[in-house]
């Protein structure tokens, strides 16, 4: 079988009639410039990086295919690590490094022969014929592997280090001393000041944030509190390196600094896992640092509101959690109301946080990654709650994402969130709650951080809208002249003079109409499809000056024609009735609304009580087993709510999720009803505490 061997850097007198090309070559070389250029060689895949696919050709060398080698998106390849490729060498360079063209043929039986390429004639024929019989065994495996396997593999991380861009590092039978810890007699070195000292012996402290085995060492990213750095340990090709020690594990670490392909990596001589106090050290020292990083630096207000700047300590302190949890590469969730004010709280957050993602992560689609916007209608409850834990437990699981941070808008700052949110901090996750309307100090208890001006007594007109601004301004203040109109869109009504100024006086300046046209725009596309963020369509909205305009002014006119209807007939309905010197407009809407068309309840019930404004006046819309409630007077909902359990004890009365509704078992709807009027009226007429 000797005929199967071809040396030199030559191939045409050794092919008989075959052309170089028709043929594969096994690569036995030791040197790049072995390589015959043009020629196809069977390769293994050995790691995926951002710019392409990096392939081992035999034992000793390793190649690029370029990303732009590719005849499809490199995201789309199913290739794993290790799976046997055919690859053409279409370029060696100067400095050793080797350019790989994409082969159409991808198994062995579609060349014309087949040939182990020995540069320097060293190998026997035997050795060959094992060779060629081992190669044949591994691309058959693959062949049928590749058929079989699915996308699945798209999970990957985006960006790979290619494990054989490292050096062999020390061996670690050979350097750790008889007591098997680190020496002790090296200053620790920051990772960040590495590229200073490249040859130099270090001592490294920080956490294992992940082990891959390659087929020569074993490489440990540990990072600290100023960077992060590949420590490559070798033992053996393919062999693992320290068993021990493992992802998560606070390591001790001896080794000399080198410089690969432009990377900074260490040759392992010394590697020992630490506990205790030690540990604690480390833990300390990195946690310092990221909250030194994430802290806020003190802003101006985006206006002087008085309710804000009465939260302006929580509003800095969740401004510190988002910019933390962007800091540690975690998924930040923000669940708000899927009305008006919920949804521009939360673009308000998404367009300052989004940026710093994309200055955190380099993969295009990370902001899809580490940001979701989820409406949410009404309270926070288990069934929203459940969805949100196995949606998290499923990414841990899969694609190993740490816990999110969530975020509350205009909703889960009263008591019927509780249950949901008790859930979420079961599972240690951090939670942020702002919400302008009453809240229950109870929430305060389950969540990190509660921005809410009613709950440290403060009266004053706001809007969810207007604190997450000023969140939003604090987490990224870049985007401070993106947001001056948000706040005043953010008000059916009595919008405060600060905000409309601030709205006017923007970089793309807002009048009074722009606002209440993106209001209602925004208020028509929240209704549909309104469990998903929408989060391009909101951004065109309220960002994209060359198509807002245009848009806001034809989604507004439709939102008005359609209201304008629905409020007609409402109205037609209505059963008016006074008692104890309050007027009430009472409309059932089980029965005269379209219960699955726009507008929904709530913004039609607002919609009729903005056009009766004499007096104490109150509208009341009436469902199958709850009643929205909307005055000109402020009222007290956990007293009505008190009356109402006392007079009608078998109902079940409960308030729900802060917005003034109350709900009760359908088979007393008739008896809540009734006593509904007597609780209000009662309520109003007696002192209102703030």
């Amino acid at each position: 079988m000797s005929e199967q061997i071809v040396t030199g850097d030559s191939l045409e007198d050794q092919i008989g009639n075959l052309h170089k090309e028709d043929v594969v070559l096994d690569f036995a070389g030791t040197r790049p410039d072995q390589l015959i250029v043009d020629c196809y060689y069977r390769g293994t895949v050995d790691g995926y990086a951002d710019f392409g696919i990096f392939v081992n050709l035999g034992d000793h060398v390793t190649g690029l295919l370029h990303r732009s080698e590719l005849p499809r998106r490199l995201e789309s390849l199913s290739w794993e690590e290790g799976d046997t490729v055919y690859v053409q060498v279409t370029n060696v360079r100067d400095n050793g490094n080797v350019d790989l063209g994409w082969s159409l043929r991808n198994s062995a039986r579609e060349f014309r022969g087949e040939y182990v390429h020995d540069p320097e004639n060293t190998l026997d024929p035997e050795e060959v014929d094992s060779q060629l019989e081992q190669s044949a065994d591994d691309s058959n495996g693959s062949d049928s592997d590749q058929q079989t396997r699915t996308d699945a593999n798209d999970d990957r991380p985006d960006t790979e280090i290619p494990e054989n861009d490292f050096e062999r590092g020390g061996s670690p039978s050979e350097a750790v001393p008889e007591n098997g810890s680190v020496s002790s007699d090296l200053n620790r070195t920051e990772i960040g000041q590495l590229k200073e000292g490249i040859g130099d012996i270090v001592r490294l402290e920080g956490l294992v944030t992940e082990v891959r085995q390659t087929s020569g060492p074993t490489v440990f990213s540990v990072q600290d509190e100023t960077d992060v750095v590949d420590c490559a340990a070798f033992v053996g090709a393919g062999v693992r390196a320290y068993p021990e020690v493992n992802t998560g594990d606070y390591v001790r670490l001896v080794g000399e600094v080198r410089e690969r392909r432009s990377e900074l990596q260490v040759e392992t001589e010394q590697l020992d896992v630490v506990t205790g106090e030690d540990a604690e050290t480390i833990v300390n020292r990195m946690d310092d640092a990221i909250q030194a990083e994430a802290e806020v630096e003190p802003t101006e207000l985006p206006a002087p509101d008085d309710a804000v700047e009465s939260v302006i300590d929580a509003v800095r302190e969740s401004a510190t959690a988002i910019r933390r949890a962007v800091i540690e590469s975690r998924p930040i969730v923000v669940r708000h109301q899927t009305s008006v004010d919920g949804y521009l709280a939360g673009a308000a957050l998404e367009r300052a946080i989004l940026p710093l993602i994309e200055d955190e992560h380099t993969a295009a689609d990370a902001v899809y990654h580490f940001f979701d916007r989820r409406p949410l209608d009404g309270a926070y409850d288990m069934d929203d709650a459940t969805n949100d834990v196995t949606a998290m437990l499923g990414s841990r699981d899969r694609h190993q994402q740490k816990r999110p941070l969530f975020v509350f808008a205009a909703t889960g700052s009263t008591n019927d969130s509780f249950d949901g949110l008790e859930l979420l901090q079961i599972y240690d996750t951090d939670v942020v709650v702002l919400d302008s309307a009453p809240g229950d100090a109870d929430v305060q208890e389950t969540v990190n951080s509660v921005v809410n001006p009613a709950l440290v007594g403060n009266g004053e007109q706001t809007s969810t809208t207007a604190i997450a601004t000023a969140i939003a301004v604090h987490v990224n203040p870049d985007v401070r002249a993106e947001l001056t109109h948000l706040p005043a869109a953010s008000f059916w009504e009595d919008v405060p003079e600060m905000y409309t100024e601030l709205a006017r006086a923007g970089t793309h300046s807002h009048s009074p109409s722009d606002t209440e046209n993106l209001r209602e725009a925004i208020a028509l596309k929240a209704y549909y499809q309104s469990y998903d963020g929408k989060r391009e369509l909101i951004s065109d909205l309220l960002f994209e000056e060359s198509v807002s305009k245009g848009l806001t002014e034809q989604v507004s006119e439709q939102f008005r024609e359609k209201l304008a209807k629905e409020v007609q007939t409402a109205e037609a309905n209505l059963d008016r009735r006074s008692e104890n010197g309050v007027a009430f407009a009472v409309l059932d809407t089980d029965a005269f609304t379209h219960r699955f068309d726009f507008p929904p309840t709530e913004l039609l019930l607002d919609a009729i009580h903005r056009r009766n404004r004499d007096g104490t006046f109150v509208t009341l819309g009436v469902d199958t087993d709850k009643i929205t409630i909307r005055s000109t007077t402020p009222f007290d909902l956990s007293d009505v709510v008190k009356r109402l359990q006392d007079d009608v004890p078998s109902a079940g009365i409960t308030p729900r999720d802060g917005h003034n509704r109350i709900g009760f078992v359908a088979g007393e709807r008739d008896r809540v009803v009734e006593a509904i009027y007597d609780a209000i009226a009662a309520t109003l007429q007696q002192p209102q505490t703030s």
